[in-house]
């Protein structure tokens, strides 16, 4: 599935154009769903937070029983010989991915030997500064550590996560606020999520059923540099209802604010738009 509109793909030694086959039939990613990917984002001749994500990737790999064929450092340096590929500037999705091609002892466990690797570069354009999102509530939950390999980026989550929007989107909703199996507030069905309470910046706590992003570890960091209480904590749907500004953060779109959650609707608040601020100040500064 193409999400860009130009892609050169990283596979097997050379770069190719356009959108290649890169997996077999029998591969055990295919068919076992052991395959693991992250995202990072260029834009404006930037990369923020790049070296973070090529090292989450191979954690996730290591998570999932398979062998990082590159280092942290070989994935930056392959990253930036393929950002060379596109125009000066071009906003580009960066995915890195793993899989096993074969499978170990009793065929459903992954022969880390096997693994095989490619970097897939797609111009995407950024979303909009103006850009918003409208939350409802879903019946599915995320898993937690002992059902699934939430402390990876794994392929085989994102099903789950997909119906959690087909819900969504049914009942005329952009996204879902997802609860943990306490019934407690995790995440989105894409996204972290913050919300803001009398002056007070608050997010779930990492509890083991979602990551803990490197975009939502970087607007803690940079809230509370610029002087913002940022509490991490436990938090129900009831909270979200009764907050003055919610909004999400993740690596394709940065800081979103919502608008709306079930029935109750949200101004575009301050926070996010102070967020959102810090983070292209930040980004700029790093570049």
């Amino acid at each position: 599935m193409a999400v860009g509109d130009i892609i050169h793909t990283w596979f097997e030694g050379e770069w190719h154009e356009g959108n290649p086959a890169v997996m077999k039939a029998a591969d055990h990613g295919t068919w076992l769903g052991t395959l693991v990917f992250d995202g990072a984002r260029a834009f404006d001749g930037l990369v923020p937070d790049l070296a973070p994500h090529m090292a989450r990737v191979n954690n996730s790999a290591r998570v999932m029983g398979l062998e990082p064929t590159h280092s942290t450092e070989e994935l930056i340096a392959l990253v930036h010989e393929g950002l060379a590929r596109f125009e000066p500037g071009a906003p580009v999705y960066i995915r890195p991915m793993y899989w096993s091609t074969e499978g170990g002892a009793g065929v459903v466990v992954a022969d880390p030997g096997s693994t095989a690797f490619c970097l897939c570069l797609e111009r995407l354009p950024m979303a909009p500064a103006d850009a918003t999102q409208t939350l409802c509530r879903t019946r599915y939950i995320r898993p937690i550590q002992a059902m699934m390999p939430v402390n990876a980026k794994a392929a085989c989550l994102y099903p789950n996560n997909g119906r959690m929007l087909r819900e969504a989107h049914a009942r005329g909703y952009t996204n879902a606020l997802v609860a943990d199996a306490l019934g407690n507030v995790a995440e989105t069905a894409t996204a972290n999520i913050f919300m803001v309470k009398d002056g007070r910046v608050l997010t779930p706590i990492p509890n083991g059923t979602f990551l803990n992003g490197i975009t939502r570890q970087r607007i803690i960091g940079l809230l509370r540099a610029d002087g913002q209480e940022v509490a991490e904590t436990t938090l129900t749907f009831d909270d979200f209802l009764a907050a003055d500004e919610v909004f999400m953060t993740g690596n394709i779109t940065k800081v979103t604010p919502v608008t709306k959650f079930e029935d109750r609707e949200y101004e575009i608040g301050p926070v996010a738009r102070r967020a959102r601020d810090l983070y292209w100040d930040w980004a700029k500064g790093e570049g």
